[in-house]
């Protein structure tokens, strides 16, 4: 019995949502327009379920590069409304369009010069005729069989509103780089992260020229505690690398001869690297399936900017 319930209830929700994709035009391309040219930020406003629906439409405005924040109606009655200032646009949701509390904004609305969007399931109601932009989210049914728990409508409703979050986020070029900024913490972030975030530079970067002696290269690989170092040309370009692991190889082949050597004779001149934009998890994969430790970041003309080394990518925990 349940699994039959959970089926048509899915399937409701599911048809109305393709019910509204039909009913899609140019007014949402308006929509996306006006709020594309807010100066300000989008203020979600709501009562009951459309107000929890509008609670995360804001959330997924602004961590996707919309700057938004969520106004409750009967709260704006009494203060709240300050809030809001010129240059910002009201999103409200309301099924029937005659929520009270959001009425009541209205006039306040229009004094500001605060331009409306409704999503409405009722385009002749209230709310629908004093706004500038209205979205039909209605629905044939609610997947209640009593046909009045906010359900199939709650659903388009947010379908919607992500439709309208990520047409924003094309529109402003949003890249995996800005989501990463704005979602420093948690797994988001850091399957985000880039090398360039996480690699060892400057002071803490081991580096020495081709013709280092390796006594000075030895001194340089314990000083900077990577268990490898980068051998760089006068240029900054990338030469070669020389790890412990080579030592060890070479000590092996060349007994004490090896400290008379200089790092061009002992370096491996075709190491692995990477670009300062790949992601921190595809660099940690790629060390693993070669079985080393580290890897050298370099820009284009194969000038060495870092050195991403595995242990560090283990302790960000990225999968």
């Amino acid at each position: 019995m349940s699994l039959e319930t959970a089926r048509r209830v899915l399937k409701i929700e599911a048809q109305a949502v393709s019910e509204v994709l039909a009913r899609l035009d140019s007014t949402f391309e308006k929509a996306v327009d006006l709020l594309f040219a807010c100066k300000g930020r989008i203020a979600l406003t709501g009562m009951g379920k459309s107000g929890i629906v509008g609670r995360k439409i804001s959330a997924t405005l602004s961590s996707t590069g919309t700057p938004s924040f969520f106004l409750h109606p009967a709260e704006a009655l009494h203060g709240d409304l300050g809030m809001i200032a010129r240059g910002d646009v009201m999103l409200a949701v309301s099924y029937a369009g005659e929520t009270r509390e959001i009425i009541a904004l209205l006039d306040a609305l229009k004094r500001l010069g605060i331009p409306l969007v409704s999503l409405v399931g009722n385009v002749k109601s209230t709310i629908a005729q004093a706004s500038d932009i209205v979205l039909d989210v209605s629905v044939s049914e609610e997947a209640c069989p009593l046909n009045l728990a906010p359900t199939a409508s709650t659903t388009v409703a947010m379908a919607v509103g992500d439709a309208l979050a990520v047409s924003l986020l094309e529109r402003r070029d949003f890249r995996h780089d800005d989501f990463a900024a704005l979602h420093p913490a948690g797994s988001l972030g850091k399957r985000l992260l880039r090398v360039d975030r996480v690699m060892h530079l400057g002071d803490a970067l081991p580096r020495v020229a081709p013709d280092t002696p390796m006594p000075a290269v030895f001194h340089e690989m314990s000083a900077k505690k990577l268990g490898m170092t980068t051998v760089a040309n006068c240029d900054g370009t990338l030469a070669g690398i020389i790890t412990d692991g080579d030592l060890r190889r070479l000590m092996e082949r060349h007994g004490g001869a090896t400290l008379t050597m200089t790092a061009a004779q002992c370096m491996n001149a075709a190491p692995q690297i990477v670009g300062p934009q790949v992601l921190a998890s595809e660099a940690l994969t790629l060390m693993e399936k070669r079985k080393i430790t580290s890897v050298v970041v370099t820009d284009e003309k194969r000038r060495v900017l870092g050195v991403v080394h595995l242990h560090d990518l283990w302790g960000l925990q990225l999968v």
